[in-house]
């Protein structure tokens, strides 16, 4: 297995646009809390907090795309850094905005502004890898390492932000979240030889039309799978709540994420034969049919259990996603169709954790499960009538990597 990575590791310039890849990423499971923390504890207002931080994610998701398109038509070392001065002044002036008790709808604008501003990390490195990989069983490799990345961000990033927070100050941890985005950032547009040309100058590969016919399916599956996995960690919190254990939901859900990770680690190193589109409809299938016995669970040992084996549903499913863009979306565009699908994904979170709560509030935690049991059959569902499609019509692009 560690000879798999460090061979793609190993590819000039790789081990370091990862890696600071990662680091820019980190805000992303640091900001939306952070907000919440900062904001809670300022005004005493979980609810005011709540609609700051939601209007922070709505314009990200709004105009995520939109950025990726500039990212594949002028090059991430024009946009990434323009991008990055937008989100951090917006970010420092939110802060400023509540530390001075200014009232509705400054905080709210200026999270917007923060919003329409961060850098859409994980589609360029992303990007980057299809651009200097290849090989196919390499790129998947890459791309598993990529995911490996994203659950360690999202296993680090809330447990510092939360620290800092509670234990330092208050602005602490959104000021980590802009020191991480200032110097990831940084670091990684200042790697130009390994930066795919963007859509003006001559590119490695050809272009083509989008195949809007699987991108947008697609991209609905995965707004599914991001409500199952949204739902299911709200699900998860008020279940240890309800058993008067609150504090253990943190370990279900590091549980939850590290199977997740060692599945994303294992996928990378094995030569898997199998069309993306197979392995992401089977990875749906698996994921949900892994989720149907936790409405059922009612103790802290059978749901860590059935958590952690959930968890290796994941990652393959999502490497397997964006295998599948990459497989289908024209090279100039790639990280447009990246972002369309992770812009999906990270939309139906919000979603998933509303019907969720409404349900915990009816009905109880356990039966709360049952929204992510839904949306995960709901996104199966989508995720075999696209790939139908997708064996019905070739690819656009003709080639890739």
């Amino acid at each position: 297995m560690l000879t798999t990575y460090r061979r793609v590791l190993g590819l000039p310039g790789a081990l370091v646009f990862s890696l600071s890849g990662l680091v820019a990423r980190l805000p992303i499971s640091m900001i939306s809390l952070g907000i919440v923390l900062l904001v809670s504890t300022r005004t005493g207002s979980y609810s005011f907090a709540g609609t700051v931080s939601a209007s922070f994610l709505v314009t990200n998701a709004a105009f995520a795309v939109l950025q990726a398109r500039l990212v594949d038509r002028l090059g991430q070392h024009r946009v990434l850094p323009v991008a990055t001065v937008v989100f951090v002044l917006g970010l420092l002036a939110l802060m400023a905005a509540v530390e001075s008790d200014a009232p509705p709808p400054w905080p709210h604008l200026l999270a917007a502004l923060a919003g329409l501003g961060m850098p859409q990390i994980g589609s360029c490195v992303r990007a980057r890898w299809a651009y200097v990989v290849a090989d196919k069983a390499q790129l998947q490799t890459a791309f598993a390492f990529e995911a490996v990345a994203d659950e360690t961000v999202f296993i680090v990033g809330p447990a510092l932000v939360t620290v800092l927070a509670t234990t330092v100050h208050p602005l602490a941890g959104l000021a980590a979240a802009v020191v991480a985005a200032v110097v990831g950032t940084s670091v990684l547009v200042s790697q130009r030889r390994t930066e795919p040309p963007p859509s003006g100058r001559p590119a490695r590969h050809g272009g083509g039309p989008m195949p809007w016919r699987v991108l947008v399916p697609l991209a609905a599956s995965g707004f599914a799978m991001g409500m199952l996995l949204g739902g299911a960690e709200v699900a998860t919190v008020a279940f240890s709540d309800e058993h008067g254990a609150t504090g253990l939901s943190g370990l279900m859900l590091a549980l939850w994420a590290l199977g997740s990770l060692i599945s994303g680690a294992v996928t990378g190193a094995l030569a898997l034969r199998a069309a993306p589109s197979t392995r992401f409809r089977w990875g749906m299938l698996a994921l949900t049919v892994l989720m149907v016995p936790l409405p059922f669970v009612n103790g802290f040992a059978m749901l860590a259990l059935f958590l952690f084996l959930s968890g290796f549903a994941v990652s393959p499913t999502l490497i397997a996603s964006l295998a599948w863009v990459e497989e289908v979306v024209p090279p100039s565009r790639l990280t447009e169709g990246i972002t369309l699908f992770i812009t999906g994904l990270g939309a139906g979170v919000a979603p998933g954790a509303a019907v969720v709560g409404r349900v915990v509030d009816l009905s109880g935690a356990s039966a709360s499960y049952w929204v992510s049991v839904g949306a995960g059959v709901a996104g199966t569902v989508v995720a075999f009538a696209v790939a139908a499609v997708s064996a019905a019509r070739p690819s656009p692009s003709g080639s890739s990597g």
